[in-house]
């Protein structure tokens, strides 16, 4: 069973703050969404943190990762 988890991120363009829903099955996964906020596309990245849980980083086009 997926489950899904609403976190809060800042748009690494506008600096708004959007809630997403992350999907559990995409630990170690990269992947692109639109902010829902100025529509450029967000650089998504989770990852497990040894703990069970997972962190979600985000990135503009611009950054290295």
């Amino acid at each position: 069973m997926n489950q899904l988890t609403k976190q809060a991120i800042y748009c690494p363009y506008c600096g708004e703050s959007i809630k997403v829903l992350i999907d559990s099955t995409d630990i170690d996964q990269q992947y692109i969404e639109d902010c829902q906020v100025c529509c450029r596309p967000i650089n998504f990245l989770v990852a497990d943190n040894g703990d069970g849980e997972f962190t979600v980083n985000v990135y503009s086009d611009d950054d290295a990762f």
